[in-house]
């Protein structure tokens, strides 16, 4: 486990741009506007014909995943490369860290090939922000997910979702439905949406599946689904991260479904324009039924098609930044 203190002191240049992309958690809300903005340019990029623009043209991306993630890690190379980048994918489960390589020295390794950005995803909590403080000062880093602490570009692809079809974020009541403890996801939705004005944030699991103080977070708590969901706009579903339960904290998926899984019975508790959504991927018959997650009123797709977006309008952003910062760096060794 790496320590993650206040990542603002890094993610953020003097001047208030985004040097790094490391937690939606501090960040101001007119940068989170900027983020979506520049994201609603770049979502009908895919139905154009030529499918690139040159903003990081000459720019090396190196997606380094220590953790596997085909969905992530395809839609961060799509939204690098329709930003004209190179990119070099490296799966270090299976490279040089297992033959004893430690996270620095495959760093430095990289930094060697003259690396631009580094998008990080693994399963230590603040591994991202460890990588962001020992890079030199033209990497700028991504992170794509670090053990239960934070998902920032899932959550800022939600965010857009939720825009595109609701509007203003201030009357809307927001419910996370699922596996709250384990879930990176719902700790960076939290803040995201906090930070951009919703009315009411929820928070629906079992008592076994909720972070101890999680109230803290400016969320309210409720144990079912009837309540939880009651003329709720947005329902946000989870997905069951077994692989991080340490013991059971369910008596079974089958129990679970019964009383936490999405089905037309449960949605009927929401408002009758709500809409669902899913970061994936889906345990459908677990979290969620095939009728729900196909249905009229799901978003799971356009979530997909959002996320190369609001990725390449936060590479870009990054990239600004860091070379913002090497600017005013070149300056004041100048005038020194």
């Amino acid at each position: 486990m790496f320590e993650a203190n206040d990542p603002n002191s890094i993610q953020l240049t003097a001047d208030g741009q985004l040097r790094h992309f490391l937690t939606t958690e501090g960040l101001p809300r007119e940068l989170l506007i900027e983020i979506l903005d520049t994201a609603d340019s770049f979502v009908d990029m895919g139905e154009q014909q030529v499918k690139k623009v040159p903003l990081l043209r000459g720019k090396t991306v190196a997606n380094l995943f220590f953790e596997n993630s085909t969905r992530t890690l395809s839609t961060f190379e799509l939204a690098a490369k329709r930003l004209s980048a190179d990119v070099l994918n490296l799966n270090i489960n299976t490279s040089s860290t297992k033959k004893g390589e430690t996270l620095k020295d495959t760093l430095m390794t990289l930094q060697a090939m003259h690396s631009d950005m580094f998008v990080v995803r693994h399963a230590d909590s603040g591994a991202a922000h460890f990588i962001a403080q020992h890079v030199t000062p033209n990497v700028a880093v991504i992170n794509a997910g670090d053990g239960r602490h934070a998902h920032p570009t899932q959550a800022m692809l939600d965010m857009l979702t939720i825009r595109r079809h609701k509007g203003d974020f201030a009357p809307l009541k927001v419910a996370i439905v699922g596996d709250i403890l384990h879930s990176r996801v719902a700790r960076s939705q939290i803040h995201a949406l906090r930070t951009l004005g919703v009315d009411e944030i929820r928070v629906i699991a079992p008592k076994t599946l909720l972070p101890r103080h999680i109230e803290a977070l400016g969320v309210k708590v409720y144990t079912e689904m009837a309540s939880g969901l009651r003329d709720v706009d947005v329902i946000m579903m989870l997905r069951l991260q077994k692989e991080r339960m340490q013991s059971a904290l369910l008596p079974s998926e089958a129990e679970f479904y019964k009383l936490y899984g999405l089905n037309r019975d449960k949605l009927a508790y929401a408002k009758p324009d709500a809409v669902v959504m899913h970061p994936g991927p889906i345990n459908r018959g677990v979290e969620i039924e095939s009728e729900v997650a196909d249905g009229p009123r799901s978003l799971i797709l356009d979530q997909v098609t959002n996320g190369i977006a609001v990725r390449m309008a936060v590479m870009s952003k990054a990239m600004s930044g860091q070379l913002s910062q090497r600017a005013a760096t070149d300056n004041e060794s100048r005038e020194a």
